[in-house]
């Protein structure tokens, strides 16, 4: 076995695998869905549930990097299951994965603890190219949903007193990430290191007392602090 790794440079070791989760209702979707993780490079799919309530159950025996959940589950619906999951696996990345494009359900599916925000009618490559920025540190949308969110925040007003002291600096990065931006591309847009960007990460998750990414962005929503 060895050997025919060693020989063959385009077969990945397991622990190289982004392992993905599905959570979705309609079997021919999952089951699509899980075809083209399993037969895309880099990637395993680990888990097919068609409930929230299922997902729950026995997703602790084989955890994932990254969860892809509909919205519109029997029973449980994907944004309450988002909560439960987050607040029992905080390490895992949920992207939503839905045909809702409404700003309420983006809203609270942001605000629940997912990373990010795709419709069904995302093409797969971007599909998949959407899982491996996830795992990179992004938060990615589909265009129509970026969209909506900076709607979002034009139309909010923003707080006359901004609470936990965010510099100039801090609230122009959290607003980058809030539109999608991983640690590299801010980098970029900000001209310094991915090194600088993390420094800064620190303060801002101490100011907020939150301990992700994901969770920064939701209480940024909540509070409006992106004018």
């Amino acid at each position: 076995m060895l050997d025919t790794i060693l020989n063959n440079p385009k077969m990945e070791t397991k622990s190289e695998l982004i392992k993905v989760a599905i959570i979705e209702d309609r079997r021919e979707i999952r089951e699509g869905l899980s075809v083209m993780i399993n037969f895309t490079d880099g990637f395993s799919c680990v888990g097919s549930y068609r409930s929230m309530e299922d997902a729950l159950h026995r997703i602790a025996h084989n955890l994932p990097d990254v969860i892809l959940s509909d919205i519109g589950l029997p029973g449980m619906d994907g944004i309450e299951g988002v909560k439960i999951l987050k607040e029992k696996y905080p390490q895992i990345l949920i992207l939503m994965l839905s045909v809702y494009d409404d700003n309420e359900r983006i809203f609270d599916a942001l605000c629940a603890g997912a990373c990010g925000y795709l419709l069904k009618k995302t093409p797969p490559a971007q599909l998949m190219e959407s899982l491996r920025d996830a795992v990179s540190g992004g938060a990615p949308m589909s265009p129509e949903i970026a969209r909506k969110v900076v709607t979002l925040f034009r139309d909010f007003r923003p707080p006359e007193r901004v609470e936990y002291d965010l510099t100039p600096h801090e609230l122009r990065l959290l607003k980058l990430l809030v539109e999608g931006h991983s640690y590299k591309t801010a980098a970029l847009e900000l001209s310094v290191s991915v090194n600088t960007i993390s420094f800064h990460l620190k303060s801002i998750y101490e100011k907020l007392q939150v301990h992700s990414k994901s969770e920064a962005v939701a209480k940024a929503l909540k509070n409006h602090l992106i004018k």
